[in-house]
């Protein structure tokens, strides 16, 4: 079978299942550890959370809500996608048990943990490798990065470091039966594209199993929106961050699953930029031009 121009979430687990695999987003009601020191300049939870996804109310009852949403069209499976905050920051003695109940259900595939790379401990990657093997199931661990670039990472207020993530992504795949994603954001000011793609590269190159791409957004009640209004930001525009994944892409290995490509949320918390687009339509775009210009992941890793 030819490879894919992108291997995205959906061809990946279709492929691997042979139907749809969709996301419930789950909360277990833990803020991020960050917001100590004043939290990530570009995050506000509210403007990627689901309008059905209440954290006041146990997991069952978010799991039943998302299956409502998620499982009445092509997906048939889903993973609990532990999105918000970050879940690991929960102890261990009363996350495993949410974790084992989410697990038991048959309609669920495996877990996705977005968390921070500074969040990982021992103790919960050796009882959290006993209930993943005994149930068969998968497990991802979703690792914040951002960017390998220092100046960077304290510039979007992050307090963790690159050697941080490397560890993680090291500690996490050394267990065995785990696999490793990374969230990286474009369009960080003073970054060149080198820098982006040196990002990229890089992480690639720790064996990571999928990626999530975003490009930098701007959203209301941040502390990035006040830089924006200052001019001390400037942002990707539709068709410069769709040249700039037609150099990424073909940097990616083959066999790293797409999660996401560009950023989405709510359009009332959304401040720019405003792209006025469908993602599908988003989508559609950047395979034409793909397939036009001869590309597909993974064209450009070597051996």
């Amino acid at each position: 079978m030819p490879s894919p121009i992108i291997r995205t979430f959906s061809a990946h687990y279709r492929e691997k299942y042979g139907h749809g695999v969709g996301k419930i987003p789950v909360d277990m009601g833990q803020p991020c550890p960050n917001r100590v020191h004043g939290g990530c300049i570009f995050c506000r939870p509210a403007s990627f959370t689901p309008s059905y996804l209440n954290n006041t109310e146990d997991l069952a009852k978010q799991v039943s809500a998302g299956k409502d949403n998620l499982l009445r069209g092509r997906f048939k499976k889903y993973f609990a996608y532990f999105q918000q905050e970050t879940c690991t920051a929960v102890a261990v003695e009363q996350l495993l048990p949410a974790l084992e109940l989410l697990l038991a259900d048959a309609d669920c595939i495996g877990l996705i943990l977005s968390t921070r790379p500074d969040y990982v401990s021992e103790q919960l990657l050796k009882r959290l490798a006993e209930l993943v093997k005994w149930t068969g199931k998968e497990c991802l661990f979703e690792l914040g990065l951002q960017t390998i670039h220092e100046r960077s990472l304290q510039w979007l207020n992050r307090h963790h470091s690159f050697a941080d993530f490397q560890d993680a992504v090291w500690r996490i795949k050394s267990v065995g039966c785990f696999e490793v994603g990374a969230h990286l954001i474009f369009g960080i000011p003073e970054e060149t594209e080198a820098d982006m793609l040196d990002s990229l590269r890089t992480v690639c190159e720790l064996g990571v199993n999928a990626l999530k791409l975003h490009h930098l957004q701007v959203i209301r009640d941040t502390p990035l929106q006040k830089l924006y209004r200052q001019g001390d930001v400037a942002l990707f525009s539709l068709d410069a961050y769709i040249d700039f994944l037609l150099k990424a892409l073909p940097v990616i290995p083959a066999e790293v699953t797409m999660h996401r490509l560009w950023a989405t949320a709510h359009p009332g918390l959304l401040v720019a930029p405003r792209w006025n687009i469908l993602t599908s339509h988003l989508s559609e775009t950047l395979r034409q031009k793909m397939a036009a210009a001869g590309l597909h992941q993974g064209q450009a890793v070597k051996g």
